[in-house]
Parts: structure tokens; C-alpha cells; sequence
């Protein structure tokens, strides 16, 4: 690979989008992933979409695409975007064939997938970063970015240069000092991720029916009276500052819509990855997103038995799929 290039591991809906930017601007970019998702691209390209933007297209011919990393791999970055379950075995191929002190900025769900991964591949540089926005995959080939927001990463002077190709390229991305807060201000969103899943719905339909929103505050607020007693404020990412999003997601759908205006930008055709995963008969990533939440209320002397429920619906979807109504959830959740 050419310096400057970037080596994506997981090309999934972030990997893809993300990336495939990336390579739109110009930048060398190496996409590692599933052959369900690397046949689609190869046949015909990238097909890249967003609310705030116009469509365009990525010719398969200005990407690599690689079932495993290349033995000629030496990327100047790499993006990790494997799901959080498969973080340690990706790290471990990248350390495998990558250049000790290669840059790996790991952009993945929940909260210890940059530690799993430092820990499985210690001879590479791993940063953890934050993915603002939803991602879906519309069709083979096809991103639909269907929010808007900034990437965020630990702040590291590695990042300096990446920081104008990222903001050409149409995902810029902030570096932070402290990453803690605004990977659980994420996690408090993501948390919707298993309630739209099993809504079968897209998430702006989700949102409007108060029973699936009263099912997310739920489960926000066990994570919240964790996150007061293990000390950690986590930051606003949303319209409405976190600790208020259960009263208002609690509201009448009529006042609801006043309220949470903003947050109900989301175009028609979004829906959470989990969603994806579910209708591949995929194991989700439940487990870094409320399992975050019961082991830290475990680690604080607490309990957070609805989202061990969340953790135990999605883990049985694969042999018992089943969509569930908003009063079917809100009763298996005791509300």
C-alpha cells in the first residue's frame, strides 16, 4: 500500500460508509470484510447516501477488496469496524500481519472494544473513536447515513494529519482529550438499538409509538443510576441533555414531537444495524450495549434486570425470531 492509505477491518454499514468516503476523496482504501458485502461491491461498486447530502457512487475499481488482510498490508491507519464480538480475533490478524506501531482507530460500538483490542494486539497503536450517526444498508452495496454528527476520537497527535483528509472527505472527526463520556452518551442512545430491532420497524416509526419509548427510557434509566454510582457523567449527544431523555421520551406522542423535534430528524429510511443483523439471522451486539450496562451496575452493587432481559431476548432472535409489539415489549419488560 501507498503511505496515506487506509485498511478498513469489517466492512460492514460503518466500514463501508466511512471508507468508502474516504476512498471517494481520493485516499487508498482497502476494504476487509464478509464475501456477502465484497461480491455486491465488486459487481458494482459503492453506492453512498445521506440526509444532508446527495448520492454518490465509488467504482469498484478505486477500492481493494480482501477477504482477510493483505500480506502486502502496510496502511498508514486502519479503521476497525468489526462487530464488538469478533474485536479480539481482528486484532490478533491485524498484529499478525501489520507493521508493529500501526495506527488502529477503533471505530465500534460500546465501551471496551479499543481496551479488547489493545489487549489481543499490543504491538499496535489502538485508539478508541465514537460514531455519531446511523448507517444502514439500504441494498448490496448501498449506505444510507441517515443522521447527521462528527466522529470523535481519542485525542492523539497520530490523528493531527488525518484530521483534514477525514473533513474532505465528508466525515470529519474531532479529537477529544477524554473519550469515557461520550462513549456512554452513545451507549445511552444505542440503547434504542434492540428496541427498534425487535420493532421491525424503521427508527423514526419506532419513536412515535410512546410504548417502544417507554421501553428505551427504561432501560436508560438503569443505565443512568448506574453511571451515578460509578461516577461517570456521560455526555450529551442528543437535543436533550441525558439525564432528562427518559421524562421526555415518556411524554405523549403529540407533545413528544414538539419537544423532541430535533431528535426525530431522522430521514425514512433509517434503522439501526441491529435491525440488519436480525433480519441476516446475525448475532447482535446486545452484549456491548445493555450487557455494558448490567456489568457496570453489577460492578456498582446494582442490578439492571431490564436490560438483562433486552441481553436475553436478542440472544435467543436467531432460533425464536419474532417481531414484538410495543405492548408485548413494554409487558416482557415489566412496565
Amino acid at each position: 500500500m501507498t503511505a496515506g492509505a487506509v485498511l478498513v477491518m469489517g466492512a460492514g454499514s460503518v466500514g463501508c460508509y466511512v471508507g468508502g468516503c474516504l476512498a471517494a476523496a481520493g485516499v487508498p482504501v482497502t476494504l476487509v470484510g464478509r464475501p456477502r458485502v465484497l461480491d455486491a461491491i465488486a459487481q458494482q461498486g459503492l453506492t453512498l447516501s445521506a440526509i444532508d447530502a446527495a448520492a454518490h457512487s465509488v467504482p469498484a475499481s478505486a477500492l481493494r477488496l480482501a477477504g482477510a488482510v493483505p500480506v502486502d498490508a502496510a496502511p498508514a491507519l486502519v479503521l476497525l469496524c468489526v462487530k464488538s464480538s469478533a474485536t479480539a480475533e481482528a486484532a490478533a490478524e491485524l498484529a499478525a500481519a501489520l507493521p508493529p506501531g500501526t495506527l488502529v482507530l477503533s471505530l465500534q460500538n460500546g465501551i471496551s472494544n479499543a481496551a479488547a483490542a489493545s489487549a489481543a494486539a499490543p504491538s499496535l497503536k489502538v485508539l478508541p473513536a465514537m460514531v455519531p450517526y446511523n448507517i444502514a444498508e439500504l441494498a448490496p452495496g448501498a449506505f444510507h447515513r441517515g443522521t447527521v454528527g462528527r466522529l470523535a476520537a481519542q485525542d492523539d497527535a497520530l490523528l493531527l494529519p488525518w484530521l483534514p483528509v477525514f473533513e474532505r472527505a465528508g466525515v470529519p472527526l474531532d479529537l477529544r482529550a477524554g473519550l469515557v463520556a461520550i462513549q456512554w452518551g452513545k451507549l445511552l442512545l444505542n440503547l434504542n438499538n434492540p428496541v427498534n430491532a425487535l420493532s421491525g420497524l424503521p427508527l423514526r416509526d419506532e419513536l412515535l409509538q410512546r410504548g417502544y419509548r417507554r421501553c428505551l427510557a427504561a432501560l436508560i434509566d438503569e443505565a443512568m443510576a448506574a453511571l451515578d454510582a460509578a461516577g461517570i457523567a456521560p455526555a450529551q449527544l442528543a437535543a436533550v441533555p441525558a439525564r432528562r431523555l427518559p421524562t421526555v421520551l415518556r411524554l405523549p406522542t403529540w407533545l413528544f414531537r414538539m419537544v423532541a423535534a430535533r431528535m426525530l430528524r431522522i430521514d425514512a429510511k433509517a434503522r439501526s444495524s441491529m435491525a440488519d443483523d436480525l433480519a441476516l439471522g446475525r448475532r447482535t451486539e446486545i452484549d456491548a450495549f445493555c450487557g455494558e450496562v448490567v456489568r457496570l451496575a453489577q460492578a456498582n452493587g446494582l442490578t439492571a434486570p431490564r436490560n438483562a432481559k433486552m441481553v436475553a431476548l436478542l440472544d435467543v432472535w436467531p432460533a425464536q425470531p419474532q417481531r414484538l409489539g410495543a405492548d408485548q415489549l413494554c409487558r416482557l419488560l415489566a412496565l
